[in-house]
């Protein structure tokens, strides 16, 4: 991996984003909106906004959900990184299924977009990306931010209305957001990155303690804000997706697997088999891109799980609950 330096791309260790051998995550720095109304600076257009993503991501693979569920593929297109060990960053091309050259820009690496955007730019160059096609320029690079405006500002463009993060339960959302974010989406960066037994296990403890958590929760509720899914479930699945293929076993979160928690397992399942889902999720691409990183010295590749995503697809008891 590596990162930008006043425009010019670096390899080196600190894109990995280590502080005295804890991993410290940077925050995004484009951080525009698109918003509803002509008068906006980046205003809700179809066909204007491009997604640069990864399927191996799972700070992208909100996008990538949303975009489905949203059913916003004709609204916005979208570019597919190749699974690898980023030495030149994100690249594009179609030499490996499921990736796709750039048909918008012809970027064959992500950071030409950063660059494009802010010529001096400094820092890591991260997915997901949202374009603008007619500034030639990033509007925002923040998962958390793409989702909403994908759950909302593109409405005009979509049959498909309903509402990830509803007014009468933003708080619950967020509240549930941070637990998981601290304690599941960057802790697993923070137990597989750890380079100190003690900045690995506070990343491990906080993992389970959030797992177990998460699995008595749901053992009374279809998902985690009720009856109804929202905001909070997107966050959560992106790391369950990844957990057995990779978290599991690579980054050492090795007390349990997600296949040993029943309301996790069902869970899980119930969120794939949601319609726009199953397609967004690549196996394949998951395992490829984090054991061809730094973090898997040996660089051997491994050749499963295998049928895991037939497992996903076996029934559930979600229906226990209310309907959502």
């Amino acid at each position: 991996m590596g990162q930008l330096i006043d425009g010019r791309w670096h390899t080196d260790k600190a894109a990995i984003e280590l502080e005295k051998g804890r991993f410290v995550r940077r925050p995004s720095q484009f951080r525009h909106l698109v918003e509803q109304g002509a008068d906006a600076r980046f205003p809700a257009a179809a066909g204007r906004y491009h997604l640069y993503v990864s399927l191996q991501c799972p700070w992208a693979w909100r996008t990538i959900v949303y975009r489905s569920i949203k059913r916003l593929q004709s609204a916005i297109s979208m570019s597919v990184a190749i699974p690898d060990g980023r030495h030149e960053g994100w690249r594009f091309g179609n030499w490996v299924e499921g990736a796709t050259a750039d048909h918008v820009e012809g970027f064959t690496h992500l950071y030409q977009a950063y660059v494009t955007s802010q010529a001096d730019y400094t820092g890591v160059v991260s997915v997901p990306v949202l374009w603008d096609k007619q500034t030639r320029q990033i509007v925002n690079n923040e998962s958390s931010n793409i989702i909403r405006m994908l759950n909302g500002a593109f409405d005009a463009f979509t049959d498909a209305k309903e509402d990830y993060y509803p007014s009468e339960l933003r708080a619950d959302i967020d509240a549930k957001n941070h637990r998981i974010y601290t304690g599941l989406n960057n802790a697993v960066y923070r137990a597989g990155a750890a380079e100190t037994q003690e900045a690995y296990e506070k990343g491990y403890t906080a993992i389970f303690d959030t797992l177990d958590w998460a699995e008595d929760l749901l053992d009374r509720s279809r998902f985690f804000n009720g009856d109804r899914i929202t905001e909070t479930d997107w966050h959560f699945a992106a790391s369950l997706f990844r957990f057995d293929p990779v978290y599991y076993s690579l980054f050492r979160c090795n007390r349990q697997r997600l296949a040993d928690f029943p309301n996790l397992s069902n869970y899980l399942r119930d969120i794939y088999q949601r319609p726009g889902v199953a397609e967004t999720v690549n196996v394949r691409h998951i395992v490829l891109g984090y054991y061809s990183q730094s973090w898997n010295p040996s660089g051997i590749i491994p050749l499963g799980p295998r049928d895991y995503q037939e497992w996903l697809a076996r029934p559930h008891d979600r229906e226990r609950f209310s309907a959502a």
